[in-house]
């Protein structure tokens, strides 16, 4: 099976900049796209971007110019440079992958990794 692990949250100030890292394992040869979302409190989980393991990517619009999504296949991570960051950014970061055959298609959420935008 695959499994997704984040890594890079914590807090920062308004105006800067983190990037989170999230690493698969498993069956990394069966994964398709792979994406970032977030959920803030009290919100809906929200798709920020979405990459193909070609490399061809998405973005909301919330955070298109602000954020970028980048892929890796060699190192099976996928990473989310953000800058210009906003108290509306804060929320719990997931990453995403979709795998498996057309036939049978999966999906698979990391635990998430909490971003804090505060001064």
């Amino acid at each position: 099976q695959v499994e997704l692990v984040e890594s890079g949250g914590g807090w920062v100030q308004p105006g800067g900049s983190r990037r989170l890292v999230c690493t698969a394992s498993g069956s990394t040869r069966s994964i398709h796209n792979m994406a970032w979302y977030r959920q803030a409190p009290g919100k809906q989980r929200e798709l920020l971007a979405i990459i193909s393991r070609g490399g061809n990517s998405n973005y909301a619009d919330s955070v298109k110019g602000r954020f970028t999504i980048s892929r890796d296949n060699a190192k099976n991570t996928i990473s989310l440079q953000m800058s210009s960051l906003k108290p509306e950014d804060t929320a719990v970061y997931y990453c995403y992958a979709e795998f498996g055959s057309d036939y049978s298609p999966l999906d698979i959420w990391g635990q998430g990794t909490l971003v804090t935008v505060s001064s």
